[in-house]
């Protein structure tokens, strides 16, 4: 059974006291295009890892999708910041980051292409049957895609991420478990397109979980102040 959640929290904290992180970057194709992604991996563990692909936001691949690498390397997964638009190619504004998006938001084949999965899962330090794919904004709505296609995740997180496709029948293909990290105001991604992803979800027979914030932390009163 595949499950659905809508909210819960995930906390990066620290990296444990053996960890020996590296990172470098990698450059790859896909078809004419050159691409360079982030390559993050604990360098004191000698065995095969988990794998975790990040999936930047709309203003292409950074220094912050870096970070979230080391810090999931410290955890110990070998980790993988996909380059979607290409090298060198980084939006100065918020209407260029907007172009960018729109181009694969309106070619899904192409978008699930460019997340270089097979990038990460043919590291010879990955455990290939052991991946998922994480993102932010941009980044969520790709690594759903991705799920969607079939590809083999063992789960997707998407945090902020668009929740629409053209295709909602491709629901039935996700392998993995999915959880949806939205805030119930986001503008982006407005009340009516939460109800059609969950019910492409129920369509597709995947079981659904909603979790608020006040569930999974208590009740208001008790929210540590200045922490959301």
């Amino acid at each position: 059974m595949k499950y659905f959640l809508t909210f819960t929290v995930v906390m990066l904290l620290a990296f444990p006291a053996h960890a020996a992180v590296k990172g470098e970057f990698v450059d790859y194709r896909h078809g004419d295009i050159e691409l360079r992604g982030y390559l993050a991996w604990d360098d004191s563990v000698k065995v095969r890892q988990p794998g975790v692909l990040v999936v930047h936001d709309w203003m292409g691949e950074g220094p912050f999708d870096q970070d979230v690498c080391r810090k999931l390397a410290g955890l110990g997964f070998v980790t993988f910041a996909a380059d979607i638009y290409g090298r060198d190619v980084r939006p100065r504004d918020r209407q260029e980051a907007g172009r960018q998006a729109g181009i694969y938001r309106s070619d899904r084949p192409l978008m699930r292409a460019r997340a270089a999965l097979e990038v990460l899962r043919s590291h010879p330090l990955v455990e290939a049957e052991r991946v998922a794919a994480i993102g932010y904004c941009f980044g969520g709505g790709v690594s759903l895609e991705l799920a969607r296609s079939g590809a083999p995740l063992a789960g997707v997180v998407s945090f902020h991420g668009n929740l629409d496709t053209p295709d909602p029948a491709d629901g039935k293909n996700i392998k993995g478990s999915v959880l949806v990290l939205h805030g119930a105001d986001d503008p982006s991604v407005p009340p009516a397109q939460v109800s059609a992803f969950m019910e492409d979800l129920r369509t597709a027979g995947i079981g659904l979980q909603r979790e608020s914030r006040q569930e999974v932390l208590g009740e208001p009163e008790n929210f540590p102040p200045g922490n959301f």
